[in-house]
């Protein structure tokens, strides 16, 4: 007689050991005492999603019924079935035909229509313990995540650019140290502005960057990725943010600002096979709507769509909007390699004087962290000793690691600041002195130059063709004090004044670089701060300012688009 087989496991261990193979080799014995021949083995492993066990289920029946198999054989009940639903379909199954049984091996139980009374009753226990087997099963791994999460550990797989290390259950999240650099290029790519998604996908997958499978990221998952706070020190479960105790890959400013581009995919270019250099970058300045850019006789042209109520009308060529957009490079521009080494030598000094204040700051912050640490510590001997509630433990310590989070965050702020303050001022003053040089260059491809685009400017717009640009934050700074640097080489000033005016102009300058420094340690430690955006030299823009977007740090080009 032809039958079919059931074969299930309770676990992703057990999938990858015999316990499928054992029941496989445990229904072929029996197949063979009961002079059976088994068509076609069904395998349910407990990983697999729910919808995905009911499909095997009831793919299972269906074989039966449409093969006229009249015997399913399996270990046991619970093997079988672990719901009154599932069993309920099995007894129906069993009850359409007088020829059908269920033969459960171990519990030596034969299910069919002709089943006593007493036995229906072992039936239905049976079917009852698995159900509460299955039940608190489910219960012990909600159990399990919970208190996997207020450790701040995640309780799934570990995400792209981390890998769980450690023993089974207590597993924690490092970061892969091969993964991880596309991971924080994704984001800073897409910080940019200059990618859409489908555009991101595409470039990372060139890059290097795989799934599990080694196959490209999709688009879905690549917006889920760039929306996950995993990344920047915290875990979103069920809906919650909490925090975690992994290393963040990427800082929360770089975060926030990859968020507003999600949030605004209008301000995102689409993606398309030919790209201008505008698109997606200057808008009309009447209405606010983007540009249109339109290639006819192979020039670009660009223009209001009307997609509001606009008066607009002219149609402007890409390189009439470049002739106006030169000027700006000049503005914030030092004037010659003199004038840089000049700053360098500036910054410097300058940069000795932060050495102390973020000593003290360090100091600070550290003090702070361990009084935290004491009153958890404290709060904790409570707990066992039942001078307060669990309940009131619970809601005490969730708001001292917050608080623990924000210094330890500010800590790390703070050594970035120190490293960064001078690279960072330099290299946006170098980046003036040759973003002309960078534009015109033949080296340069239309995605450098809009990368190059997004640094300088915060926003564009278009009036009957005449161009106006807002500096991005950076170079709103260098607008400010350039022409002073550049008025001190003028080679028709006397020496003597040149001297002083040097003199004034650097001081100038070390109180301006400091302002900003203050301004972004303010912007960072302080939660009820108001600090306007466009005057904020914050981490999101230095990381963005200055990807690492080039694998030839050879290149001249590329070193100023890159440098960090």
């Amino acid at each position: 007689m032809k039958v079919v087989g059931l074969a299930r496991v309770s676990s992703k261990e057990q999938e990858s050991g015999y316990s499928l193979d054992a029941q496989v080799k445990l229904n072929k014995e029996y197949a063979g005492g009961k002079d059976f021949t088994i068509v076609k083995t069904f395998r349910i492993t407990e990983s697999a999603s729910g919808k995905q066990i009911r499909k095997i289920f009831n793919e299972m029946l269906n074989f039966a019924t449409d093969h006229n198999i009249p015997v399913i054989i399996c270990e046991k009940i619970d093997r079988l079935t672990r719901n009154l639903k599932d069993a309920n379909t099995v007894n129906e199954w069993v009850r359409e035909d007088k020829k059908r049984e269920v033969h459960f091996i171990k519990e030596n139980f034969i299910l069919n229509s002709n089943t006593r009374a007493h036995e229906n009753l072992v039936w239905d226990m049976k079917v009852a313990i698995a159900r509460f087997y299955s039940n608190n099963l489910s219960e012990e791994i909600r159990k399990g995540q919970k208190e996997k999460i207020a450790q701040g550990g995640f309780p799934t797989k570990a995400k792209p650019g981390y890998k769980g290390v450690g023993e089974k259950g207590h597993k924690v999240d490092v970061i892969d140290e091969a993964v991880a650099p596309y991971i924080i290029q994704m984001f800073e790519r897409y910080a940019t502005g200059n990618y859409s998604l489908k555009a991101l996908v595409k470039v990372m997958y060139e890059e290097g960057l795989r799934n599990r499978s080694g196959k490209k990221i999709g688009k879905t998952r690549m917006h889920q990725l760039l929306a996950d706070p995993f990344y920047y020190g915290k875990l979103r479960w069920k809906g919650e943010i909490y925090q975690g105790n992994h290393q963040p890959i990427i800082s929360k400013e770089l975060f926030d600002a990859v968020q507003i581009k999600l949030d605004r995919n209008l301000s995102n270019p689409q993606y398309r096979k030919h790209l201008p250099i505008f698109k997606a970058k200057i808008k009309c300045e009447e209405c606010g709507g983007l540009i249109t850019w339109e290639l006819q006789k192979g020039h670009w042209y660009g223009h209001c769509n009307h997609y509001r109520d606009c008066g607009q009308k002219a149609y402007t060529r890409q390189e009439k909007v470049e002739e106006q957009l030169f000027p700006y490079f000049d503005k914030v521009a030092p004037k010659s390699d003199r004038v840089l080494n000049w700053l360098e030598r500036a910054l410097k000094e300058s940069h000795k004087d932060k050495i102390q204040y973020h000593t003290a700051q360090r100091e600070k912050l550290n003090t702070q962290i361990a009084t935290i640490d004491q009153r958890m510590e404290g709060a904790y001997e409570d707990k066992l000793d039942k001078r307060i509630t669990a309940e009131k433990y619970d809601e005490r310590s969730r708001k001292w690691q917050e608080d623990k989070a924000d210094l330890l965050k500010s800590l790390h702020n703070l050594s970035d600041a120190n490293q960064q303050y001078y690279q960072v001022g330099f290299a946006i003053h170098e980046l003036a002195l040759k973003a002309k040089a960078i534009y015109h260059s033949q080296q340069a491809t239309t995605d450098d130059k809009r990368l190059l685009l997004s640094k300088l400017f915060a926003d564009m717009s278009l009036d009957e063709g005449k161009l106006t640009g807002n500096y991005s934050a950076a170079f709103e700074f260098l607008i400010t004090w350039i022409p002073k640097v550049n008025k001190i080489f003028e080679p028709e000033l006397k020496v003597a004044s040149n001297k002083a005016l040097a003199t004034s102009t650097a001081k100038e300058l070390q109180k301006a670089m400091a302002g900003v420094a203050d301004q972004r340690q303010d912007f960072r430690t302080d939660k009820n701060k108001s600090v306007e955006p466009q005057k904020v030299l914050s981490d999101a823009e230095t990381n963005v300012l200055f990807p690492g977007r080039d694998s030839n740090p050879d290149s001249e080009l590329q070193r100023l688009l890159s440098c960090r």
